[in-house]
């Protein structure tokens, strides 16, 4: 591995590593977005390795590509065989072929089977034991056309996997970098939460005081959202209950809900509709709501009171319905130390039966990083500052313990 690519190699997350990518590219002019998605890859461990076909070298120069994999980059087979190489059936093959970003043409080549540039001859290479992801770009009457969308329909029967695209300006734009390197996590992590079905709150509820003011809090849903992501990643089915203006998420089961009310009558909708195996209440609820609720739009400029009353506590709700559930809660306080904020959480324990609760200070609301406790029925665990999204493993990590244990 070249110099400048150590230095971003697994700076976002480890994610990739030791997982080898072929990063296939075909002639659309969205190729000159994968000096980036190389790069984004790498930054969560993934070694990189581009494939150009001609036209996509009339497009984007292999020097950029070289550039941004650190490997030598495959512009046409030679007596090296380089797509045996790549993507032969041996021990050093890549763990995933990525064609991106995919034409009609490339597609219709790999649905008939036909190699005739380095970037359908590594995919018939690998077709048979290495996992396909395509991520096509094109315009969108080409899209359309029946016998592409016939193409797109035979390679997913056969387990080619399709990213995107994004119906833009008349076009069917390639996937976004993060959305393609989310998936491509997402298809290459271990799967220990397979058979898993997991329920996830995220973000912070609003309660009306007229149609257009409410009461909120900070919370961003960033800590749910990355819970959910982490889960989907390692094979659970997840669905997500988020409030609006929560950050987004690429989980594909999301219901958006703004109040108490409405995240209680989602939360209730599914436990009675499925069986669930694990729930996190990450969401920030109102612990008050207005007792009156303006129909109309208060006027501005005079003093106002307000009635508040308690909203229903949700987590008491979840174990009445589903008694077996692996309930994780989250508690948040302010001016508690340790031995405190401790004893909050086994109160909460003692009263919803909650499984686990992640006690943390309310500092973490909307950053990056958090500090918790996690109280156990039998144990505490103090861990160090860390981003949310390793808190998130470190999370499901526990919780898949908990479960086998």
């Amino acid at each position: 591995m070249l110099h400048h690519v150590k230095l971003i190699h697994a700076t976002k997350s480890r994610k990739l590593v030791g997982k080898k990518i072929v990063l296939a590219i075909p002639g659309s002019i969205a190729a000159v977005e994968c000096v980036k998605l190389a790069r984004e890859l790498i930054r969560h461990g993934a070694e990189v390795h581009a494939v150009m076909s001609e036209n996509a070298t009339k497009i984007i120069h292999p020097y950029a590509m070289e550039f941004a994999t650190g490997n030598p980059v495959v512009t046409e087979i030679t007596g090296f065989i380089e797509h045996v190489e790549l993507a032969g059936d041996h021990e050093n093959k890549a763990d995933l072929i990525l064609v991106c970003p995919a034409t009609a043409n490339t597609i219709g080549k790999i649905a008939c089977g036909i190699d005739d540039t380095p970037v359908t001859t590594v995919v018939t290479t690998a077709f048979a034991h290495t996992p396909v992801m395509i991520a096509p770009a094109m315009h969108s009457s080409m899209y359309e056309h029946p016998i592409v969308v016939e193409n797109i329909e035979k390679l997913k029967e056969l387990g080619v996997e399709f990213i995107g695209p994004r119906f833009e300006e008349g076009k069917a734009k390639v996937a976004s970098i993060d959305e393609i390197v989310y998936r491509v996590i997402k298809k290459l992590h271990r799967k220990d939460l397979a058979g898993k079905r997991v329920l996830i709150t995220a973000g912070a509820t609003r309660e009306y005081i007229d149609p257009i003011r409410y009461i909120t809090n900070a919370s961003s849903g960033k800590m749910g959202m990355a819970i959910a992501e982490e889960a989907d990643f390692r094979g659970a089915e997840v669905t997500l209950i988020k409030t609006q203006g929560s950050v987004p998420s690429f989980v594909e089961n999301q219901i958006e809900v703004e109040t108490v009310e409405e995240m209680l009558e989602a939360i209730e909708n599914e436990l009675e509709a499925k069986k669930y195996d694990i729930v996190v209440l990450t969401a920030a609820v109102s612990d008050f709501r207005v007792k009156e609720k303006a129909g109309v739009k208060i006027k501005s400029g005079k003093p106002l009171t307000l009635e508040l009353e308690p909203t229903p506590k949700i987590i008491d709700r979840v174990k009445e319905l589903q008694p077996d559930v692996f309930l994780v809660g989250f508690k948040a306080e302010t001016e508690m130390n340790e031995g405190e904020l401790i004893e909050a959480a086994r109160e909460q324990i003692e009263r919803a039966g909650s499984d686990l609760v992640v006690a943390n200070t309310l500092k973490a609301f909307g950053s990056e990083e958090n500090e918790v406790i996690l109280v156990g029925r039998e144990f505490v665990k103090k861990l160090p500052r860390m981003s949310k999204r390793e808190l998130a493993g470190r999370l499901l990590d526990e919780t898949a313990r908990l479960l086998t244990s």
